[in-house]
């Protein structure tokens, strides 16, 4: 925000950076906004809801866009991208990104060639026939679930304790000794995850995962720290939940959307489709649906589609080993949801790798959170498919590697909308 005076947002992490007004840059995107069929509604919006909804986001850059490049040329050097990129957010404050280094990054970001506005200088480049190579990021940004990190505990232990340690977790069914020793060999554990040679034994010199419900948590509590390991469960209900479910409102209905929708809203037992809080996590993924992979791959699934990569059910009395046996390709980790329906769950599991770990938690929201610490745990990337969905969980909820994941313009557009 551009008020000295203005409160951080609700759930960020940091203290919101002084801002630096750009009043020629501001003044630059008022005059083209005023002067251009079509702008004065843009700053009617705005004005009245102080958000832009995507369709109305969508003009706006392709407005700018064609501005831009009527005076500057299909290729505009990279201060007036900058400058075009700061006017937006300096006009429009709420469209600021407060977990971005200067908030405009969504629109245009000068260290990778991406955002909204570079996006649409592509799309012009290249139907002008002039295409030419994306830009490739200096420093490449890896945070996320597979970089390896320094753990929040890192008390050395002996090899020989860990050995021991080892030998006894393989017989031991008392759950307090199997925490202690699990703890033992948390920092051997970690180290093996992010060894390739190494990471797909993990399950068979740790067995216990696979009957011990808890040790995840305890694992990811180790890896970052009772205050990250509490954020999701502590924000979702609280704040982010509801502000999904507004958003949501603005896309394009669906049956699908639709049905999260009323679920999502439900206050009573839901009928059909996943419980409420189950719906809710789902229309995040509406928001933050499966990108293109490329003119040259194939095209992007749905969000329906995409469900089946985060989450899956399996009528109660139906055997967990069964639905490992029908598995055919590997996948990334994802939930198995076993109960008389979908809206009446008993019991989760995390699937990984053919094997089924049962989750601690009984409810829909603790299970996805224990979902998202297992790709940290085990060192799994995420689904392509959830890349997006994960990312803005990741970065915006629990604040893990703010700055060093490299995330979308919708990202960081949808934060900006719920933070402010």
């Amino acid at each position: 925000m551009c008020d000295d005076e203005e409160a951080s947002p609700v759930g960020a992490s940091q203290p919101k950076k002084p801002c630096r007004m750009n009043y020629e840059a501001k003044a630059l995107i008022g005059k083209i906004l005023t002067s251009r069929p079509g702008g004065e509604h843009i700053m009617q919006e705005y004005g009245k809801t102080k958000s832009l909804t995507d369709a109305t986001r969508r003009q706006m850059i392709n407005i700018l866009a064609a501005e831009m490049t009527e005076t500057h040329g299909t290729s505009p050097p990279k201060n007036v991208r900058v400058m075009y990129a700061q006017g937006i957010v300096a006009l429009f404050p709420y469209l600021e990104d407060p977990f971005s280094q200067h908030g405009y990054e969504h629109y245009y970001d000068p260290e990778s060639g991406s955002g909204y506005l570079a996006w649409r200088l592509k799309t012009i480049q290249r139907k002008s026939s002039e295409e030419r190579g994306g830009s490739v990021s200096r420093s490449p940004k890896v945070g996320g679930p597979s970089h390896g990190r320094q753990p929040f505990i890192s008390d050395k232990v002996q090899s020989d304790d860990v050995e021991a340690a080892i030998a006894v977790l393989r017989h031991s069914a008392d759950e307090d000794t199997i925490r202690e020793k699990m703890k033992t060999t948390f920092i051997y554990r970690q180290a093996m995850v992010n060894d390739e040679s190494k990471a797909a034994d993990v399950f068979l010199v740790f067995p216990r995962f696979l009957d011990t419900p808890g040790l995840i948590e305890q694992d990811f509590r180790l890896l970052f720290g009772e205050a990250t390991a509490n954020k999701f469960l502590e924000r979702w209900p609280t704040t982010f939940r509801a502000r999904v479910i507004k958003e949501s409102h603005g896309l394009v209905p669906t049956t699908e959307l639709l049905d999260l929708m009323r679920n999502a809203e439900s206050t009573a037992e839901v009928e059909n489709g996943w419980d409420s809080d189950m719906s809710a996590i789902l229309l995040l993924l509406h928001l933050l649906p499966p990108s293109a992979q490329g003119r040259k791959r194939p095209g992007k699934i749905s969000a329906s589609q995409a469900v089946d990569h985060l989450i899956r059910f399996q009528k109660a009395g139906t055997s967990v080993q069964q639905h490992l046996d029908n598995i055919t390709q590997s996948s990334q980790p994802y939930l198995l949801a076993q109960g008389s329906t979908r809206s009446s769950i008993h019991s989760y599991f995390i699937v990984i790798d053919k094997h089924a770990l049962p989750c601690k938690a009984t409810g829909s929201v603790g299970a996805f959170d224990e979902l998202i610490k297992a790709h940290y745990v085990f060192g799994t990337s995420y689904s392509s498919s959830l890349s997006s969905f994960f990312t803005f969980v990741q970065t915006t909820i629990y604040n893990i590697d703010i700055g060093e994941t490299k995330e979308t313009p919708r990202i960081a557009e949808l934060r900006a909308r719920m933070l402010h």
